[in-house]
């Protein structure tokens, strides 16, 4: 990995002092690259000191880029974002994670371990043997579960997780992934990413998740159906 430039894209807000120790303890965990650079991306939602705190600590922290987003509209423009801004980088290899240690710093070397294998994507699973999962809402549960399990049923699918957001990318599979463009506008796009990279070389691992909070709004599941239903058409006339 001596030659491997890793970017982290990590949408952030209202997180307050735990937003510069994960920032922390993630960079902890990224040894031996030629190159890390972490893109912390805020917006609108924070209503906190999180940009303020972050911005103190990347005058001390040359690998922090805060990215200050006010135009984003929704959760999936802050992840959009991120990936752009690891690609203008130059970065190789695309690390998405999740703050407030819903996703553990501690798993990355399963991450950096199997993409050195010649993977394409490493997705977090948080389902398969190995993983453990805490502070979950039955709800919640029951949605990432079902969901995982109707998309392999429709749409041929053969993972373990498919809504886990908690991936790594190598720069060909993350440029494809935008050039066919990302329409959900909340939290299925996780999804929806994971079949466009159906055909590549992936691979799953376990993982520690943290749920940070048990709310799981009913306008969100219905956009799942309706953009399932939309992928699944798309899938069938070969658009992905």
């Amino acid at each position: 990995m001596k030659e491997i430039r890793l970017g982290i894209a990590c949408p952030m807000a209202n997180e307050a002092e735990d937003a510069v120790r994960f920032v922390r303890e993630t960079l902890a965990r990224c040894h031996g690259f030629a190159r890390v650079q972490f893109f912390a991306v805020l917006d609108n939602a924070t209503q906190d000191n999180s940009l303020e705190l972050l911005r103190a600590y990347a005058g001390a922290e040359p690998r922090l880029a805060v990215v200050w987003a006010p135009v984003n509209r929704c959760v999936v423009d802050a992840y959009i974002r991120g990936y752009r801004e690891a690609l203008a980088a130059g970065c190789d290899w695309i690390l998405e994670i999740d703050a407030g240690f819903s996703h553990k710093p501690g798993d990355l070397p399963r991450f950096f371990d199997a993409m050195a294998k010649g993977y394409d994507c490493v997705f977090g699973s948080r389902f398969m043997r190995g993983s453990i999962l805490t502070d979950a809402s039955l709800k919640r549960y029951i949605v990432s579960r079902g969901g995982t399990l109707l998309t392999n049923l429709l749409l041929g699918t053969r993972q373990t997780d498919m809504t886990s957001g908690f991936e790594l990318f190598s720069r060909r599979a993350l440029e494809m992934i935008l050039e066919r463009g990302i329409r959900s506008r909340a939290h299925f796009f996780q999804t929806e990413i994971k079949v466009f990279c159906r055909n590549l070389r992936i691979i799953e691992v376990p993982i520690h998740y943290c749920s940070p909070s048990p709310r799981l709004k009913g306008s969100a599941i219905a956009e799942s159906f309706r953009e399932l239903w939309r992928l699944r058409e798309r899938v069938r006339a070969g658009e992905v």
